[in-house]
């Protein structure tokens, strides 16, 4: 399960990237919402999973509360899965 949770952080992260970069510059600065819209849906398809997959996670990892707060709220900042991967996933 945990290497499932590390493979939709990834992408999550990435999407994410690509959302806030690829996505907004075409909307805003060429008027066109087409990448929003492509981008919008698989985010947020992905971002659920990662919640979901953290709360399964939580018991099985043993995580902190604190811990477990800071792994939620990194799903909401950019670059932020990428530091879960390497301060909480890469742990044996």
């Amino acid at each position: 399960m945990k290497i499932i949770f590390k493979i939709i952080a990834f992408i999550e992260g990435i999407s994410y990237i690509l959302l806030m970069t690829l996505g907004l510059y075409f909307k805003y600065f060429l008027n066109n919402e087409l990448y929003v819209k492509l981008l919008g849906m698989p985010h947020g398809i992905l971002f659920v999973l990662y919640i979901i997959l953290a709360f399964i996670l939580r018991k099985q990892e043993d995580w902190a509360k604190k811990d477990f707060t800071i792994i939620l709220f990194a799903s909401l900042v950019p670059f932020g899965t990428f530091y879960i991967d390497k301060k909480y996933l890469r742990k044996n």
